[in-house]
């Protein structure tokens, strides 16, 4: 199977939310606020697999969704900070967004860097952040931002240097499946390839 046109969702993570605590200790009579920092969200991260040639692996998975930041505690302790999701596909891949058709960016083999497609959310401030000579007991803290999300089609361009054009049943797909290792539906009625096959020589 051959797939070379997809569309999928993405979605960063969101920032955790700041926390709002207060320092309690034995003999501390004024601990004074100590809410953490919420953690950042896991951004998505497109990045080229040198060992694909199709986009057959999402053919049924369309929906990729980053992590959130961990929420901030008290004792100043911080959320977690989300892992990056990365998603894999093969060179020459191209990334349109789904409701202009315009390119985002093309995953190609020269440039090989990874590509941040949706940067997840901040974290927010806990209340030690919000402390002032004036306000000593802030009761509020920041919430995290909500990470980028977007629809995106998956165009793999193609770059071959022979195509097999014919008559049906003339024999091109059992000339494809002895010459590579490519594995085409073979059966004596007329169109039974119904969608290109691709072999590497």
């Amino acid at each position: 199977m051959f797939v070379d046109n997809v569309k999928i969702y993405v979605k960063a993570g969101d920032g955790g939310n700041g926390a709002v605590a207060f320092h309690r200790e034995k003999y501390v009579s004024h601990g004074g606020p100590d809410g953490g920092d919420g953690g950042h969200g896991g951004s998505i991260v497109f990045r080229i697999d040198e060992g694909t040639n199709t986009l057959l692996a999402f053919r049924y998975r369309h929906k990729f969704i980053a992590e959130n930041g961990g929420n901030g505690k008290g004792g100043k302790l911080h959320g977690a900070t989300a892992q990056n999701l990365f998603v894999m596909v093969p060179p020459g891949t191209l990334i349109r967004d789904a409701e202009t058709g315009k390119i985002i960016h093309d995953m190609t083999e020269d440039d090989g860097a990874d590509f941040v497609c949706c940067r997840g959310g901040r974290g927010g401030w806990g209340n030690r952040h919000f402390a002032t000579p004036t306000r000593q007991i802030p009761m509020f803290a920041k919430s995290g931002t909500k990470g980028e999300e977007k629809e995106l089609i998956l165009e793999l361009k193609m770059l071959a240097d022979v195509g097999l054009i014919g008559y049906p049943s003339v024999g091109k797909s059992s000339i494809l499946a002895r010459i590579s290792a490519a594995k085409p539906k073979i059966a004596d009625y007329h169109f039974t390839t119904l969608s290109p096959n691709l072999g590497v020589v």
